[in-house]
C-alpha cells in the first residue's frame, strides 16, 4: 500500500526517530478499516462544494484520495470475508496517520469506530442480556463479552481488579505512531466506547503503562461502574 501525506494544508509531524520493535500476528481487518474511515471523515468537507474544488481537495487530502478509497473497499471486503491483515501493514498505516497534525483526533475517532464495529459483530443473546439486565446480573455477561472482543480483535487481555478493569496490550499497533503517546488514544477510545456500548459504563481511563514510555506493554485502567 502506498499512501502519502503530501499536499496537506498543515505540516505533518515528524515520525519518531527510534520506532519501537512492535510485532504481532495478523489483525482483524476492522482495525485498519476504522483508521482509514476516520481519516476520510476528518478530511471530508462539511459543506457542499463545487466539483472543481472537490477534485482539488482529493489531490490534497489523504482521506479523499483514490488510493485510500480503494483501500477502504479492500478492508471492507476483508471484514465481510473474515480475513485478517498483516500486522506490519497496519503498523505502517498507523505510523503514516501519526504524522498528521490532527493525529490525536484521527486515532480517537478510529478507536470509537473500531469498537462500534467490534460490538456490532459480537451480537448474540449474551450481549442483549448484558445491556438489558440489572447491573448485578449484567456485569458478568458484559465482562465476558468484553474479554472475548479484546482477546479476539485487540490482541490483548482484559482483567478485573475489584471495581476496576485493566486492558493489557503487549504490542499496540499505534504505540509509537505519534509524539507524546497520542497513538495510544486509539485503544483508549476503543475501550471507552466498548464499555459504554456493552456495559453502559463511562468511567475515567488512565494509561498506567505505555510502550512509548519504555514499559514492556501498554495498560489502561478504568472503573466500570454503570452511569
Amino acid at each position: 500500500m502506498s499512501l502519502t501525506t503530501e499536499g496537506r494544508p498543515a505540516r505533518a509531524t515528524p515520525a519518531p526517530e527510534s520506532p519501537l520493535q512492535l510485532k504481532g500476528g495478523p489483525l482483524d481487518a476492522r482495525l485498519p478499516l476504522a483508521l482509514l474511515e476516520a481519516v476520510k471523515i476528518i478530511d471530508t468537507p462539511a459543506a457542499d462544494l463545487e466539483a472543481e474544488l472537490v477534485h482539488e481537495l482529493r489531490n490534497k487530502r489523504l482521506g479523499l484520495s483514490e488510493t485510500v478509497l480503494q483501500q477502504i473497499r479492500r478492508y471492507q471486503d476483508a471484514v465481510r470475508g473474515g480475513q485478517k491483515v498483516a500486522f506490519d501493514e497496519v503498523l505502517a498505516l498507523a505510523r503514516l496517520i501519526g504524522r498528521r497534525p490532527d493525529a490525536d483526533v484521527a486515532f480517537r475517532e478510529a478507536g470509537r469506530r473500531w469498537a462500534t464495529s467490534l460490538v456490532d459483530s459480537a451480537g448474540g443473546l449474551r450481549l442483549t442480556l448484558a445491556r438489558a439486565l440489572p447491573s448485578l446480573l449484567a456485569r458478568p455477561l458484559a465482562l465476558g463479552v468484553l474479554r472475548a472482543l479484546v482477546r479476539r480483535s485487540m490482541d490483548g487481555e482484559l482483567h478485573r481488579q475489584g471495581s476496576a478493569l485493566l486492558l493489557d496490550v503487549a504490542n499496540p499497533v499505534s504505540a509509537d505512531a505519534a509524539p507524546r503517546g497520542a497513538g495510544c488514544g486509539l485503544y483508549e477510545a476503543a475501550l471507552r466506547e466498548a464499555l459504554q456500548q456493552v456495559a453502559d459504563a463511562d468511567g475515567a481511563i488512565d494509561h498506567v503503562l505505555c510502550r512509548a514510555r519504555g514499559d514492556a506493554r501498554c495498560q489502561w485502567r478504568t472503573d466500570w461502574r454503570r452511569r
